[in-house]
């Protein structure tokens, strides 16, 4: 339930960041994260809480998204905090099963009922909230209070990526995705699907771009030197060059 406690917290996530790549040792990391109070939060106890929440999506995240020695350069690449957003995003879907449940549910529903179905009033996030099982059975259980702050979470969430464009908005739209985040959707839908991924980009999905608009992502990727187009038996296929991050360097900077 880390939603209901931080969203994507761009700047102090990008911070996170850097700091592991620079000392490559989480406990050096925490450390130092708390000593200087790098999150500006007024508590070493809630200091503490947005480190474990922040840390844990990086430690989660494996080979289908850029390792977290290159995220500085992935985050030096991007042109806008959108962007940053965009690419954190998937990390926080991967760490999260239940946040990877709803996101799955609305790409489901954009794929169906087209830009109508990104509605994410209080009561359809319940209602989605309520059809989730865990792996054991169990069902989603929170208190009302818990399961309103983690709507909260979610739409702003969506707002940081894009999706909804005001902090009154409930309707979702199609958001722009920018050279660096469209990459890591693109390698996330590699890694996860093979030479197969065009037929379902997931990464595309759940960063809620519609199936009008796969052709001219494919061509944008298409046009980048770390990704090429080949054509078997007629059938387009994209993928990378090398390794799928290899347009990232591992980060050697100073903070």
């Amino acid at each position: 339930m880390a939603l209901t406690r931080c969203g994507l917290l761009v700047e102090r996530a990008e911070m996170l960041a850097r700091l592991y790549a620079r000392h490559r040792d989480w406990t050096v990391v925490e450390e130092q994260w708390l000593e200087e109070r790098f999150d500006e939060r007024s508590t070493r106890g809630s200091s503490k809480g947005i480190y474990r929440a922040l840390s844990s999506r990086f430690k989660t995240a494996g080979s289908e998204l850029p390792s977290i020695v290159q995220l500085p350069t992935v985050f030096d690449r991007c042109e806008t905090k959108r962007d940053k957003a965009q690419v954190l995003y998937f990390y926080l879907v991967e760490d999260d099963p239940l946040v990877k449940y709803i996101v799955h549910r609305y790409a489901n529903r954009l794929q169906e009922s087209g830009v109508d179905g990104l509605d994410f009033e209080q009561d359809t996030v319940e209602r989605l909230l309520n059809e989730f099982h865990y792996d054991d059975g169990s069902e989603f259980d929170y208190a009302e209070s818990t399961t309103r702050r983690w709507g909260e979470g979610l739409r702003s969430v969506m707002r940081e990526i894009g999706v909804l464009d005001t902090q009154q908005a409930l309707q979702g739209q199609i958001p722009n995705i920018g050279t660096t985040p469209l990459l890591v959707a693109s390698g996330y839908s590699w890694e996860a699907h093979g030479d197969d991924w065009l037929s379902q980009p997931t990464g595309w999905l759940y960063l809620f771009q519609p199936e009008q608009y796969w052709d001219s992502l494919a061509e944008r990727v298409s046009d980048h030197p770390n990704w090429e187009a080949s054509g078997i038996h007629g059938e387009v296929r994209l993928h990378p060059v090398d390794d799928t991050y290899d347009w990232a360097e591992p980060w050697e900077g100073e903070l």
